[in-house]
C-alpha cells in the first residue's frame, strides 16, 4: 500500500493544476494542425487542406490527410501515405520508401514515420537542395506512431502512447543521441514547436504543456494539465505566442 501511496504522490506531482486558456473559436472543423514560422495548416476528416489566410481557414486544392508547415517547409501526406513538399506553389511528390503516415518540418530537418512506426529523417542541407530522394532518409532506430522535431529536441509516442525524447539534434545531424523514455507521461500526439515548446494530447482527451523546457535541460520538469475545449481534445500546436486546438468534435480554437 505504501509504495502505491509514493507512486500516485510522484504522479501528482509531475501533473500540475489545470490551467484554462482564454480562446477564440475558429469557424471550421479539422482533425489535424500545424502551426509555424506565422503559418497554420490543416485538414479536415476528408482529406480536405486548409491554410489559415488573414482571419479564416481557406481550402486550398491539395488531398492530405496530414500536414506540417514550419522552418524546414511545407509538407504533407496524403490518404495513401504518399510525402509531398510543396515548392513552386504547388505540392511535388517526394520519394519515401513505404511513405509516411506522418511528417514534421518543425525544426531544420524534417522528420516522420511510416505505416508500421519505422522512424525517418532528412538533414537540412539535404533538404535546402531539392526533393529528397530515398537514399537521403535516415531510419532511426526505435518505433513510434508520432514524431515531431524543434530547434533542439524531438519527442515522439509509441503505440501505447509511452512518451520519448531525442537529444543532439542539429541540421547536419538528424538522427541526434538515442531515445530516452519520459517515464511520467502519457500521450497520443505531441508537438515541439519551433521555440522548442512542447505539447500534447492523452488518449483521455486532455491537453497537456512540458514545464521547464530548455536547451540545458530539453527533458523539462513536469506536465501541466491545460483546458481549451469543454469536452476534450484532439490535436495541438503552437506558434508565435499562440496555441492551435481541435476539439474532439473537429472544432477549432486559437489560444493565448
Amino acid at each position: 500500500m505504501k509504495a502505491c501511496q509514493c507512486i500516485l504522490l510522484l504522479f501528482s506531482c509531475q501533473i500540475l493544476y489545470t490551467r484554462a486558456l482564454e480562446c477564440e473559436v475558429i469557424p471550421g472543423t479539422l482533425r489535424q494542425i500545424d502551426a509555424g514560422l506565422g503559418s497554420v495548416g490543416g485538414v479536415n476528416n476528408d482529406s480536405e487542406v486548409f491554410l489559415f489566410l488573414g482571419n479564416s481557414f481557406t481550402r486550398i486544392n491539395a488531398t492530405l490527410k496530414h500536414i506540417t508547415v514550419g522552418p524546414a517547409g511545407q509538407f504533407g501526406v496524403s490518404p495513401a501515405n504518399t510525402v509531398f513538399k510543396f515548392q513552386s506553389g504547388i505540392f511535388r511528390q517526394i520519394q519515401v520508401s513505404g511513405g509516411l503516415k506522418q511528417v514534421d518540418a518543425g525544426n531544420e530537418i524534417v522528420a516522420g514515420v511510416n505505416s508500421i512506426d519505422d522512424v525517418f529523417c532528412i538533414n537540412k542541407d539535404t533538404n535546402n537542395n531539392g526533393p529528397p530522394a530515398n537514399a537521403a532518409w535516415t531510419q532511426l532506430t526505435g518505433r513510434l506512431k508520432y514524431y515531431s522535431c524543434g530547434p533542439y529536441s524531438c519527442w515522439g509516442v509509441n503505440f501505447t502512447d509511452n512518451v520519448f525524447l531525442k537529444r543532439n539534434l542539429t541540421g547536419s545531424s538528424c538522427g541526434g543521441s538515442a531515445f530516452s523514455e519520459i517515464v511520467n507521461g502519457s500521450l497520443s500526439m505531441v508537438e515541439v514547436a519551433t521555440d522548442g515548446s512542447v505539447y500534447g494530447v492523452d488518449s483521455p482527451g486532455s491537453l497537456m504543456q512540458r514545464l521547464g523546457v530548455s536547451q540545458i535541460n530539453p527533458a523539462g520538469t513536469g506536465w501541466q494539465r491545460i483546458a481549451a475545449c469543454p469536452f476534450g481534445h484532439r490535436h495541438v500546436t503552437f506558434d508565435v505566442g499562440r496555441l492551435w486546438v481541435i476539439c474532439v468534435d473537429g472544432s477549432i480554437r486559437s489560444c493565448t
